[in-house]
């Protein structure tokens, strides 16, 4: 271990030196949008970049036929996956040390700008400020500096290295699910987000919903021969949020998140109805998402949350359509597995203190853990906090720190 705490020290250096390399990178990709669905723009700079370090590189296509598996979310209407694709970035190992998987996505949300906000990359600071700058752009980023850093120190971890960079975890992580439906596999995955470095063993789950109400509309005299769809949905969120009250009531003692304030939030983000002040309306439609704890599943959250609207509607409920757009599980590692203790350690050696924590977010670590059962951990520079803003940055040196932590970890956990 002693020769490889030096060769992390050494590595260290280069990422140092490669980091005003890795910022240009990073504001190459901001610069280009790549909104859910719309990610194929950004994939040849990947392609270029990845390939010019000596990396294989290849595209794994995506077909139209994953709308069909059971899994799949569907929050975006009328997405096509023929002639898209993912990156598999594959560094060999130089002998028989365990292999360890890297996810992060390609895919940014759209925000909403303010006067005098720009939708380009701005340094200023010490930060590189804008969309995807932390999430998760930023994260290709310091994967970048990673492994550029690892071949030119010319140090060859024993285990394969494989990066998945994947389309779609913002809408449903459909991009992540096609590369688990290929069967790559590994002894260990990293999935990258913006965790302040923080190593997030526990990873909630989230469930997006949408509600179409039918009424009958009429004049607003006409009570009770019609029948507002906007005051049926009012009744339906009510009942969803009582079910929401009883869930968080179910989940208090769930360790790491315990020590969270509102880790599983319930949030109305859309809310339609009506054409006219004066005329009960018709139609209604809402459409939110629901935060749960590993304690539950997606299936018993949904079942959960279409029996309280059944409950409280009644007949009503038959002209309702409740349907679940986006359905990701919690995902859980012991902490003392050796994967999270691996980067704890890697974190000394790189001179950084890192803690254990929860995730209160939904990503697609529960894909890999969950369905090919490899141990995976959340980790990554920057912070939810600013994530999906118009005011999203990454700090510079934080670029840093995590490619000089990766590269400790990878040298004890890779062998």
């Amino acid at each position: 271990m002693s020769n490889r705490c030096t060769d992390a020290k050494r590595i260290r250096a280069f990422v140092l030196r490669h980091l005003p390399e890795a910022e240009r990178f990073l504001c190459e990709m901001i610069r280009i949008p790549s909104l859910s669905g719309h990610e194929k723009s950004l994939m040849p700079l990947l392609e270029r970049r990845f390939s010019a370090i000596g990396l294989a590189v290849e595209r794994i296509p995506l077909r139209d036929a994953i709308r069909n598996d059971p899994d799949y979310s569907s929050p975006l209407p009328d997405i096509r996956y023929n002639g898209r694709y993912n990156l598999r970035i594959l560094r060999k190992g130089a002998g028989k040390g365990r292999s360890l998987i890297v996810n992060t996505h390609t895919d940014v949300v759209p925000i909403s700008l303010r006067e005098g906000d720009s939708c380009g990359a701005i340094v200023s600071g010490g930060r590189i400020k804008g969309p995807g700058a932390c999430d998760a752009k930023g994260q290709i980023a310091a994967l970048y500096l990673l492994l550029k850093s690892l071949n030119e120190c010319a140090v060859p971890p024993m285990g394969d290295i494989e990066i998945h960079l994947v389309v779609e975890e913002e809408n449903g992580g459909n991009g992540t699910l096609a590369m688990v439906r290929r069967g790559f596999s590994a002894d260990g995955c990293i999935v990258m987000e913006p965790t302040e470095m923080r190593v997030c063993t526990s990873v909630r789950g989230a469930l997006w919903f949408r509600l179409a109400v039918r009424g009958r509309s009429g004049h607003s005299s006409q009570v009770g021969r019609s029948r507002s769809a906007l005051a049926t949905a009012r009744e339906a969120m009510a009942a969803m949020e009582e079910f929401h009250r009883r869930l968080v009531g179910k989940s208090q003692d769930v360790p790491l998140f315990d020590r969270l304030r509102s880790p599983m939030p319930l949030t109305f983000g859309k809310l339609q109805s009506g054409i006219w002040p004066a005329a009960i309306p018709e139609n209604a439609l809402v459409e939110g998402v629901i935060g749960f704890l590993p304690n539950f599943s997606k299936e018993q959250v949904c079942k959960g949350m279409r029996d309280a609207v059944r409950s409280r509607l009644g007949k009503t409920f038959k002209d309702c359509s409740l349907t679940f757009t986006y359905r990701h599980d919690g995902s859980v590692l012991d902490p003392t597995h050796e994967l999270p203790v691996g980067l704890l350690k890697a974190g000394r050696v790189a001179g950084s203190s890192l803690k254990i924590a929860a995730l209160p977010a939904s990503c697609d670590a529960w894909l890999y853990r969950n369905h090919l059962r490899i141990p995976t951990v959340v980790f990554g520079p920057g912070s939810l906090g600013v994530a999906h803003s118009p005011s999203e940055f990454i700090v510079r040196k934080d670029l840093a720190r995590a490619g000089a932590i990766l590269a400790a970890f990878l040298l004890d956990y890779c062998g």
